[in-house]
This record gives C-alpha cells, structure tokens and sequence, in this order.
C-alpha cells in the first residue's frame, strides 16, 4: 500500500459504503420481488438475493480491512503496517459468479437438453478465471500482471462466448418485451464484465502508485454493483415479463 490524500481515502471508504448500501437494498428488493413473478422464475430471484448477500457481507469485510490498513497521520493516510486483505473479493467473486450464471440460466428456463452440462463448463471456466486473475493482483509489476490477467482472460472469453450464443439462440422463444431485455442483459453483460479486466490493468497504465490503488478499489466496487444488484434488476423484468407473457403472474388482490 502507499499514502493516500484524505480525498483518496475517502473516495475509496465512500464507494465501498455505497456499494454496501446497494447490496442490502437489493437483497430487500429481490426478497420482496419474488412474491411477484411466476412460481418457475422464482429461483432465479432467490439466486439473485443469495448473491447480494453474500456480496455486502463481503464488501462489509473489504470495508473494515481498507480501514485497519491505513492511519491518518498529519492529514494523510499512511499504510498502519496492517495489509489490506483483497481475497475477500476473490473469494467473494469465487462464491458469486457461478450463481450469476445460474441466475441467468434459470431465468431463461430452458429446455432440459440445451441446461445440461452448461452450467459446469461455465463454472469450470469462471473457477479458473478467478484462481488465474488472483497471483496477478497481489504484484504491481507489469510482466507477471500481464501474464495472469491474459491467463485469467482465457475462460473469461469463453463465458462471454458461451453466454451470448446461449442467449442469441434462446431470444426467438422469448416474449417481444422479454426479447428487448435480453438483448439489454446481453449488453450488459458485455459491459461489466468487460470492466473487471480493464480495472485490473489500471496499475500496468503508468499511471502513480496513489492513483493505481484507488482506481482499481472504486472500479472493482463500481463493476460489482453493475454485475450483482443492477444485473438482479434486470433479471426481476425478465421473469416479470415472461411470467406476464405466460400467464403465470400471481393473482392481484
């Protein structure tokens, strides 16, 4: 770790508060949201609550770990000797990223045939996607960053790829609304996903040590709002509009 500006320091404690406040709000929302969509698309927003869950819990940790490293020391914050725990979100990311894409499959319930033995070359890959990212975030030099994050990059590719040919061919079954969603968590999908590697190469950029640090901790939080409560959101339309589509809305009273 390196001396922060107050500024930096906050940014950084301010952006983990928020996503902690994010994660909570959604895990209430998805609670009470299953109440509200057909009986079938039910798991995929309990899927969508455990995430969160797991996810504040962890940002709670990330929190309390960002404030043991550092000591406020003449108007700056200097490392206290104590180091900052990134695994946390490792083993946040090992424990999230499978349900996100069991999140997914189950939302678009499909049919027996195309569900078996997806889920475990996805969760094959993401496993290897986290376990080879991680040696390449504990250095700030840039060979062995690079090499990891390309190494990490490998099954990250092969998700997207899996991902959106799932999703492209499953988008003429779907209803017209359900269709335009899709078409939207596909995008979105690309995005945040999309970020974490782009946060990860921040310290290999030139950019200063304070810089590195801070871009890295707000673009990993920032990516995780993106991929676990606005990506919950829209799989609660998706299964609201299926289940609209279907039939299958429970009675209003």
């Amino acid at each position: 770790m390196t001396n922060l500006s107050s500024m930096q320091y906050m940014l950084v404690y301010n952006t983990f508060s928020f996503t902690i406040a994010a994660m909570f709000a959604s895990f209430i929302f998805f609670i009470a949201a299953r109440s509200q969509v057909g009986e079938k698309y039910r798991p995929a927003l309990l899927i969508s609550s455990l995430v969160v869950a797991i996810a504040c819990y962890h940002y709670f940790r990330i929190l309390n770990s960002w404030e043991a490293a550092f000591t406020l020391t003449n108007g700056e914050y200097v490392p206290s000797g104590k180091p900052f725990n990134d695994a946390y979100r490792y083993v946040d990311w090992m424990l999230t990223v499978p349900l996100l894409l069991v999140e997914l499959i189950a939302v678009l319930a499909l049919p027996k045939k195309d569900r078996e033995g997806l889920f475990g070359k996805l969760a094959i890959a993401a496993f290897l996607m986290i376990v080879l990212g991680y040696p390449g975030e504990l250095t700030t030099e840039i060979v062995p960053r690079a090499i990891w994050g390309t190494l990490s990059s490998i099954p990250f590719v092969y998700i997207l790829w899996v991902l959106w040919g799932k999703l492209g061919a499953a988008l003429s079954s779907q209803p017209p609304h359900a269709q335009v969603l899709m078409k939207n968590i596909r995008l979105l999908l690309l995005f945040t996903w999309g970020f974490y590697p782009i946060t990860y190469m921040f310290p290999m950029f030139g950019i200063s040590a304070q810089s590195s640090v801070v871009g890295v901790q707000i673009g990993y939080a920032i990516a995780d709002v993106l991929a676990k409560a606005f990506y919950g959101v829209m799989i609660y339309w998706i299964a609201f509009a299926k289940s609209e589509a279907d039939g299958s809305l429970p009675a209003r009273h």
